[in-house]
């Protein structure tokens, strides 16, 4: 298996020391990145959505909000946002002229998507500004994407083509574009892993992520029975001979291995360093807390970034999850799991470690 360049079972705070000096001497840092929600509603209803309890509101993040927004972020020290969250962000009209916004303000921006709606058109406004794209696939059939994404057979073909023009456009104009496509294994498709892995290095993709399952504490959704990821390791074995050339499988083992740990820090040291924005503009610690207004620090179309972070309610939201939240409450491997490894070892030294 070739070597995980994008770190994408890692994190990246090794590139900002800075950030991660200021935090330590105890300043309050503004976020290196914003996971954002453009349109709250979703075309798919997939068997998996960690979100389903926010009923899919078609809630749409105003283009004068989000432009306000960004003009901000970039002067704070904000260096990317990811366009995401509830719902599927090209359902927003809009979508391709903010991701052209954020970029031209001086902000990295990527995107994850079921694909559906990056025709052509969409993909000659966006591509070109997007850092990545990230398509989520989840069967390499059409019966069985079908029923894992709880829509029409005929999406897995609309998106297959979309992933073939959008790499052909790639090329063609040698755009600085990853394009992705993320699996969550699951017991209803791990056998089609291998099969989608074959399609997507037909078309070129760049890779293909491998991720496990981890329920979301407050999703309606239950998967049911549990993979047991540790007798999965044969599947890695098979799928890592599909990276080659340019095309190249990430499994996920290291988040897999992780599920069957228990934490190594006991508070989330990470919040500071990102945020999320729904698509009405309730700025949120993370998306943990999604739906619950007592972890909303503020609203971006009332409020200037600056106020909301720097705002007493923040203070006080942050430090009520500091003093009597219990991580155990949260996803057994979340996006700030690695980064709060990190973290908490940067806070709590081990011995001898001027021994370099």
């Amino acid at each position: 298996m070739k070597t995980d360049k994008l770190k994408i079972d890692s994190h990246k705070l090794i590139y900002h020391i800075p950030r991660v000096h200021d935090w330590l001497k105890g300043k309050n840092i503004y976020p290196i990145y914003v996971e954002a929600t453009l349109f709250g509603g979703c075309n798919h209803r997939c068997i998996f959505c960690a979100l389903d309890y926010l009923k899919y509101k078609p809630n749409i993040l105003s283009m004068d909000s989000i432009r306000h927004f960004i003009i901000e972020a970039r002067r704070k020290g904000v260096k990317s946002i990811y366009y995401a969250g509830e719902g599927e962000p090209f359902l927003h009209k809009d979508a391709p002229e903010i991701i052209a916004f954020t970029k031209k303000s001086g902000i990295d921006v990527a995107v994850t998507t079921n694909g559906v709606m990056f025709d052509s058109e969409v993909a000659r406004k966006s591509l070109g500004y997007l850092s990545w794209l990230r398509v989520s696939l989840n069967a390499g059939t059409k019966k069985s994407y079908s029923f894992i994404h709880n829509t029409r057979k005929d999406d897995f073909d609309i998106v297959i083509d979309n992933l073939k023009k959008s790499v052909k456009l790639k090329k063609k104009n040698k755009y600085n574009c990853t394009i992705g496509v993320q699996f969550l294994l699951l017991p209803q498709n791990y056998k089609e892993a291998a099969p989608l892995a074959g399609i997507l290095s037909g078309i070129g993709v760049d890779y293909l992520i491998i991720k496990p399952y981890s329920q979301h504490p407050l999703s309606i959704n239950r998967i049911g029975a549990k993979l047991k990821y540790t007798k999965e390791f044969d599947l890695d074995k098979k799928l890592a001979g599909y990276s080659k050339n340019n095309f190249q499988v990430i499994f996920r083992r290291h988040s897999m291995d992780k599920l069957e740990e228990r934490k190594p820090y006991k508070y989330c040291l990470g919040l500071p360093f990102l945020t999320h924005i729904t698509a009405n503009g309730d700025v949120y610690p993370c998306s943990r807390f999604l739906g619950n207004k007592n972890f909303v620090f503020g609203n971006i179309c009332r409020d200037s970034f600056g106020d909301i972070w720097e705002g007493k309610r923040r203070v006080k939201i942050m430090g009520m999850i500091y003093s009597k939240w219990d991580i155990n409450r949260c996803r057994q491997i979340c996006r700030l799991d690695e980064i709060n490894r990190y973290l908490w070892e940067l806070k709590n030294p081990g011995e001898h470690v001027n021994f370099v």
